[in-house]
């Protein structure tokens, strides 16, 4: 499971975890890179290529890294609805919430998914770079109740594209068109267990699949034999920007609230949660920096990290920009400061070759 390998700015040994298809991936001479500990795929023949292969046809995505948290037990008394910002009571059985885990400032500890297994079961899905701090802080959180980190015991592997349900239900025991988005099921792959999720990170039909570490190279070669195209973390990244989706340590973080992140339809202000206090008084006062989207008007594209600028001042910061093969321009996500930005008037991103004039836009950028 472990690798070691030189970090070369640290100028020590480390070591990177690998996923179970580590071997599958390097039968596809894929390109790996150290990410938040792991050593995982950023492409394999090409990241456009990649990207195109979900838009029009099917991706397969190894997303193994991420962690899986369960619970059990009494979902109304244990404090478990309380750490996050879904109403986990109300969640019907069967379906899956976005939301996220905040600090006492409101901040963001991490976005993650939750699964309603049944009245008194739950699965977290987490961000692996985030997956000690999130265990520790939800568990410090409960009352009562079993919570486990099953992270290292389950591979998921992701399939999406327009012919992904074709591709999958060749092997899926349950009906794929009765699958409502953020719907899912304990389902059967080939006669084992295996959790079928109607979701995903790229705006696309699509579907995620968790089963034990022993059963994913099954699930990867027969999907892949299906018509799928392996795809690495390099095409999920500008698949998942091109819809406008956040991402943990660029748009989200300790420091930033969901509203600042403008994604408060993510957060059930009828619950009590960690955190509430603050937003409810970001509500009234309104914020101090706030995530936009935004064009450019070529095919530059801005760069996480470049200043945002406005009358000659820094108004902002780029946390995303790539440019969209969908759409034939740059396309980015910044934080922009409420007090000095003036809708009205133009602005411009700045990178080592200049400024790039850009513009407001609205969310989704690829419309479909």
């Amino acid at each position: 499971m472990y690798n070691t390998v030189l970090n070369l700015k640290g100028l020590f040994m480390s070591e990177l975890l690998r996923t179970s298809l580590y071997d599958e991936h390097k039968k596809l001479n894929a390109r790996n890179v150290s990410f938040c500990g792991w050593e995982m795929p950023v492409q394999y023949e090409s990241i456009i290529k990649e990207h195109d292969a979900c838009r029009n046809n099917a991706a397969l995505f190894d997303i193994s890294h991420m962690g899986e948290f369960f619970f059990s037990g009494d979902i109304t008394t244990s404090g478990v609805n309380e750490s996050v910002t879904q109403d986990l009571i109300k969640l019907p059985v069967g379906k899956c919430k976005y939301g996220f885990l905040l600090n006492e400032n409101g901040g963001i500890i991490d976005d993650l998914i939750i699964y309603k297994l049944s009245e008194d079961r739950l699965m977290f899905v987490v961000n692996a770079a985030r997956r000690e701090i999130d265990f520790k802080t939800i568990k410090s959180r409960l009352k009562s109740g079993d919570f486990k980190d099953k992270s290292f015991e389950i591979s998921k592997i992701d399939i999406q594209g327009p012919n992904s349900k074709n591709i999958l239900q060749k092997f899926i025991s349950d009906n794929l068109d009765e699958f409502k988005y953020f719907g899912f099921k304990e389902s059967l792959f080939d006669g084992f267990d295996c959790i079928v999720s109607r979701t995903g990170y790229t705006g696309e039909l699509g579907f995620e699949l968790y089963m034990a570490n022993d059963k994913a190279k099954a699930v990867w070669k027969k999907l892949l034999d299906g018509g799928a195209l392996p795809a690495g973390l390099g095409a999920r990244d500008l698949l998942r920007l091109e819809m406008g989706y956040s991402l943990y340590g660029n748009e989200l973080n300790e420091q930033t609230t969901p509203l600042e992140a403008n994604l408060s339809m993510f957060v059930k202000f009828d619950t009590n949660f960690v955190g509430k206090d603050i937003l409810i008084k970001q509500k009234e006062e309104g914020v101090k920096k706030i995530v936009l989207p935004f064009r450019t008007n070529s095919r530059r594209a801005p760069k996480h990290g470049n200043d945002i600028i406005q009358n000659g001042k820094v108004i902002g910061e780029v946390t995303s920009g790539a440019y969209s093969p969908s759409l034939g321009y740059g396309i980015g996500l910044g934080f922009f400061d409420t007090k000095k930005f003036d809708k009205s008037q133009k602005f411009e991103v700045k990178d080592t070759r200049g400024s790039i004039e850009v513009e407001l836009d609205t969310l989704p950028f690829l419309k479909k």
